[in-house]
């Protein structure tokens, strides 16, 4: 039987081996899809001391970059025992590094959480026009659009974006995130809400959804 403490703290931890032996054994368990859910909020729980850690700097970004890849690698073999469709689909995202930016840490960890917290995640990579943005948004019909930019420049064509957004009727939450992000930015973008990290930045769609 899966030990749920053991896992979360694992992967608080960044420990992978520990973290695939027990999902593996676990696996081999035919668990129910609930059993496998709850393993997922597990990880997720491992995830959000991850940020923690981060938050008061015992971590740096090559932690967080490694704890993107094993909860992806974690939720790709629970997979199978989510079943097929996984109903419990909690939204849709769209997200993607806006115009003129090509960083995509941020935006990864924020896909592998946001996927991992039951979300249907679309991600249009780096450097992303404003065009690119409204036509996909048409196209999916997403809850929630994420801008995520990490240079300074960054703030200027997620506005660009959020502004052709409305002005197409995209009816959807806007999240940006990313280092230069503040409160005033936000609101000079018109988007909804930022953040800072990603862990949060799953909460506020959770919130949303």
């Amino acid at each position: 039987m899966l030990d749920l403490k053991v896992l979360t703290q694992a992967v608080g931890d960044l420990e992978e081996d520990d973290v695939m032996e027990l999902l593996n054994d676990f696996v081999a368990e035919n668990p129910s899809e609930a059993e496998a859910q709850e393993a997922v909020a597990a990880c997720q729980g491992g995830m959000a001391i991850v940020g923690d850690l981060f938050e008061k700097g015992e971590y740096f970004v090559g932690d967080l970059i490694f704890a993107g890849e094993l909860l992806t690698e974690a939720i790709n073999l629970l997979k199978p025992v989510l079943g097929s469709e996984n109903t419990a689909v909690t939204g849709k995202i769209v997200i993607g590094t806006v115009h003129g930016d090509l960083h995509d840490i941020g935006k990864n960890i924020f896909k592998s959480m946001s996927e991992a917290a039951g979300f249907e995640v679309i991600d249009l990579g780096i450097d992303v026009a404003p065009e690119i943005f409204v036509e996909k948004a048409k196209e999916c019909q997403p809850t929630i659009i994420g801008l995520s930019g990490v240079l300074t420049l960054a703030i200027d064509s997620m506005k660009e974006t959020v502004d052709a957004l409305k002005a197409a009727g995209v009816d959807a939450k806007v999240i940006i995130g990313g280092n230069p992000v503040t409160k005033e930015s936000c609101a000079y973008v018109g988007a909804d809400e930022f953040t800072t990290n990603a862990a949060e930045g799953v909460k506020i769609c959770q919130g949303w959804a």
